[in-house]
């Protein structure tokens, strides 16, 4: 893979994902999934908790959640004069919104350098949706393919990894990196633990796209950063959403 000044920041798709568990609450899940639930909740809750008590967890893994939004962000134009195009697929149809975003992916990876970037992107991002569309039975994207692949033929950039520089010890969130290079993130609105009940409790799903821009927005500039570029200034980031009914 080269270097970071190598790359080229217009061949970057920027992208973050929400999910949420696949039902509203533990009672609604199939008998058979409530066992599987529990044997896999077993690893990480306290001999208090029942497998429903941590049923808010079940958003993180790929097995028992969903993505309900993807949002995208691709960087138009030169350094010094760079915007930003922001792009949202949501809908309550998790099919609908992956085909969507795969054809948007083939389409923007084919014939060119493409490279994906996301932050704690290897360990979540890319293998949720990667899971989650052979679940839904569609064909996994050739950038987000790895089987077969050298490691120098993987295009997936994370910039938890390359803030990390080789220490695996610490997880080092996104807002907190932004806070150290005066990025700014407007989370003035929900954060990642209120999206499952902005989702199923208020059905509030452009809220949630939203939030997920934002982080886009955040991520973008965090790697504009690391390539000590200048960050794209608020009247050159265009957000065109697209819900998917």
């Amino acid at each position: 893979m080269k270097l970071l000044k190598d790359i080229n920041p217009s061949r970057i798709l920027f992208l973050d994902i929400e999910t949420v568990p696949m039902v509203s609450s533990f009672d609604k899940m199939s008998p058979e999934f409530k066992v599987l639930w529990d044997k896999k909740s077993s690893f990480f809750r306290t001999e208090e908790q029942s497998a429903g008590d941590v049923f808010d967890r079940a958003g993180i893994y790929a097995e028992f959640g969903k993505i309900i939004c993807i949002s995208v962000g691709i960087i138009k134009g030169q350094e010094n004069n760079m915007s930003l195009r922001i792009k949202s697929f949501f809908s309550h149809n998790e099919k609908e919104l992956l085909d969507n975003f795969s054809i948007m992916l083939n389409n923007f990876s084919t014939g060119r350098e493409a490279m994906l970037c996301a932050h704690n992107g290897k360990e979540f991002d890319y293998p949720f949706i990667a899971r989650r569309m052979i679940i839904n039975g569609l064909r996994i994207p050739a950038i987000l393919d790895n089987a077969g692949k050298k490691p120098w033929e993987i295009n997936l950039l994370d910039t938890m990894e390359l803030w990390k520089f080789g220490d695996y010890k610490n997880y080092t969130s996104l807002e907190l990196i932004a806070g150290l290079l005066e990025v700014p993130t407007p989370k003035d609105d929900i954060d990642g633990s209120m999206v499952a009940e902005t989702y199923w409790k208020e059905n509030d799903i452009n809220r949630i796209a939203r939030y997920c821009e934002k982080d886009v927005i955040a991520l973008t500039q965090v790697f504009l950063k690391f390539r000590n570029n200048n960050t794209i200034p608020g009247e050159k980031i265009e957000s065109v959403t697209q819900f998917i009914d």
